[in-house]
């Protein structure tokens, strides 16, 4: 077998030179795996073999041997696997899989901590997106550029006008980061993002609170994952009209920007129609942001308290415009120029109203905001998404605080008895999965941005392990980590820059314009979407295969800020919970 591995080995080594090669059958986790954790990776095929062997990738011995599972229909596609389970080798090193009639895997590491590398690059992936500053080499590398879209002077669009600030009223809004692939900013995208990423601090600031990303604030005495936030933060202040508490959907062109470098394009931005979803958005987001701020206050001086006045005048609001949709056709109808960028059109602000009134609650104690609460609690639990935040405020009920609990122990029984049962549902499926991953449970997770529901599903199962201490919540989320880098139907590695066979042409405007070879490293694709709204050509069409690795992909190939949180989150939780559970 020893011998039989190097010959394959020897046969394969100028393909694995190569930029980038058909994806490999063995189906593995790409940047590794913890030393003690549980390792499974996946062939593809028809499989006839039903042995497995690990070797050495470097001397090539052979280290141990394997039986692969029966063979596994997938119930998302046609494809066909069998299950290479080696959690039983606890050798640290780098090693290659084996399977006889296949080519040997990528090389993966085995190791303690074996995935702060990604969680580092996903959370830098932020500082690539800011807005209106340079980045300069000594932070981004070969990605430095220029600033691009200063909004020094962002007029105000008929749709927001009001008697104070008159249409085309200029107004500042620097900062932020580019949502997408695209050049605009957006506050309901923002909201979610945001929250996802206070909350990872919030869960796990010890392990924030050492990470380093090397950032140009990276040594300011404030965590890097708050540094980037409050960047985004003090645009997101910038947003709401100081005159009435409401706060503007988006910082946009009127249309999209061509596929060129930032600040390449003059064209006027506008801050458009304020929206009920944006402004309780926004006032979670601030509801938390002051908590998280209020140790900081040497560094931040009065930022907490900026940021808590600012939500309770975006409640205030609120209460006075309870349904006010942002329905953008609508708008261009009546108010010139149209805006063709993203919409992010909520209609329903239930969720919206829970997850403003539990941050509020939270940060201040007041029962005013209880009502709120309260009647929402017995509302359906599904992973979050931009529109639907409602989990997040469940998240934060649940969070150790003594705000809520105490006057609740009852309803705090039922909530949480309720995300456990939501992640046992989620579990339960696993063993019938052809990649032994949670996502796949159905196929309504191939979805536009399923890269993010991957993510989401593993911040559910981890806040399981949070609320019961039971370990099998972390291995099934790392079945997610896993999932994203490569152990999938389709084997990339859906972050950019992480592993052998990651995403290359990702639907974002500077990795397509800098003429660079490889993109922007530690942005999550957007993955499988059988949708597939972007007309472009894809070689398969199934749920869990219908990718494209192709720049013109917006449907399945685009990055955005809110799939990058939460892959910060489940990255950084697994990698802050794997002492503790024995990794």
């Amino acid at each position: 077998m020893k011998h039989l591995a190097t010959i394959i080995i020897a046969l394969s080594s100028v393909a694995f030179a190569q930029d980038q090669q058909p994806v490999n059958a063995i189906r593995i986790d790409q940047e590794g795996y913890y030393t003690k954790a549980p390792k499974v990776a996946a062939v593809v095929g028809n499989i006839t073999a039903t042995s497995f062997a690990i070797i050495d990738a470097n001397r090539r011995d052979t280290v141990y041997r394997g039986k692969l599972s029966p063979q596994k229909q997938s119930s998302n596609s046609s494809l066909q696997t069998k299950l290479a389970d080696f959690s039983a080798f606890q050798k640290a090193g780098s090693f290659r899989l084996i399977i006889p009639g296949f080519a040997p895997s990528y090389i993966f590491r085995i190791a303690g901590q074996v995935h702060n590398g990604s969680a580092v690059a996903l959370l830098k992936g932020f500082y690539y997106q800011r807005v209106s500053m340079p980045l300069q080499q000594q932070y981004a590398g070969k990605w430095h550029r220029p600033a691009g879209h200063p909004d020094t002077e962002v007029l105000i669009h008929p749709s927001a006008a009001t008697e104070k600030r008159p249409a085309g009223t200029a107004i500042t809004s620097p900062g932020g980061w580019y949502d997408a692939g695209d050049y605009n900013k957006y506050i309901v995208n923002s909201g979610i993002t945001m929250g996802t990423l206070l909350s990872a601090y919030e869960d796990f600031p010890q392990y924030f609170n050492t990470l380093k990303t090397n950032i140009p604030e990276s040594r300011n005495n404030i965590p890097d994952l708050l540094d980037e936030a409050l960047y985004n933060l003090r645009w997101m202040l910038t947003m709401q009209d100081p005159n009435d508490g409401g706060v503007y959907n988006k910082c946009t062109n009127a249309a999209f920007d061509g596929m060129v470098m930032p600040g390449v394009t003059k064209l006027p931005r506008y801050v458009v129609q304020k929206g009920t979803a944006a402004t309780l958005d926004f006032a979670a987001v601030m509801a938390q942001a002051a908590r998280i701020c209020k140790p900081f206050n040497k560094q931040l001086p009065g930022l907490a308290d900026t940021c808590l006045a600012a939500a309770k005048q975006a409640w205030q609001w609120a209460l006075k415009n309870p349904d006010l949709v942002y329905d953008q056709d609508k708008m261009n109808t009546t108010h010139k120029p149209a805006v063709s960028t993203g919409g992010y059109g909520d209609r329903s602000f239930n969720d919206e109203w829970l997850w403003a009134a539990a941050e509020l609650l939270i940060t201040t104690g007041d029962e005013v905001y209880e009502s709120a609460v309260n009647k929402e609690l017995n509302s359906l639990l599904t992973i979050p998404s931009w529109a639907n935040v409602r989990m997040l405020g469940y998240y934060t009920l649940l969070r150790k605080n003594k705000t809520w609990l105490p006057r609740h122990t009852a309803e705090a029984a039922t909530l949480k008895e309720k995300i456990i049962k939501l992640a046992d549902w989620y579990i339960t499926a696993v063993g019938e999965n052809a990649f032994h991953t949670v996502m796949g449970r159905q196929k309504s997770d191939f979805v536009w941005g399923s890269s993010s529901v991957a993510a989401n599903q593993g911040i559910l199962l981890i806040n399981a392990f949070l609320l019961t201490k039971d370990k099998k919540y972390v291995h099934y989320a790392l079945t997610n980590l896993d999932y994203l880098l490569g152990r999938n139907a389709t084997g990339y590695s859906f972050v950019t820059g992480i592993g052998a066979y990651p995403v290359m042409h990702p639907h974002h405007r500077p990795s397509v314009a800098d003429g660079i070879v490889e993109p922007v490293p530690g942005l999550l694709s957007g993955g499988p979407n059988p949708g597939r709204q972007d007309r472009c050509k894809y070689e398969f069409i199934e749920p869990e295969t219908a990718f494209t690795d192709q720049d013109c992909s917006y449907a399945s190939n685009e990055i955005a800020i809110n799939w990058n949180a939460p892959a910060v989150y489940l990255f950084a939780a697994i990698e802050a919970l794997s002492k503790q559970v024995g990794y």
